[in-house]
């Protein structure tokens, strides 16, 4: 990768999700959600309190992560459609 994050910024690869329902009706990309589920693909150094501490960072490259709909800003790094947030906008770790 060429992007390295800044700060306490992540750098977040959304996950397809499944195209069809338990059903098998099969869903349009024009009916689709964006998925709010992704893969960590790079971390930054971690944060800076206001006393000049550092904040360690949480998670991990490799980590499976559920975000909000609305979180990050989507950036296309080499064609690669991906999402850089700041880490308290990830809501959490799925394991």
């Amino acid at each position: 990768m060429k992007l390295k994050p800044l700060l306490d910024r992540v750098v977040i690869k959304r996950l397809e999700e499944e195209n069809r329902t338990a059903g098998g009706i099969i869903i349009p990309d024009t009916a689709k959600e964006k998925p709010s589920t992704g893969i960590v693909v790079a971390v930054g150094p971690g944060g800076v309190d206001e006393r000049g501490n550092k904040i360690a960072m949480t998670l991990k490259e490799g980590d499976k992560v559920l975000f909000g709909k609305w979180s990050g800003t989507e950036v296309k790094i080499d064609g690669e459609a991906l999402i850089i947030m700041k880490e308290t906008e990830v809501f959490g770790v799925l394991e």
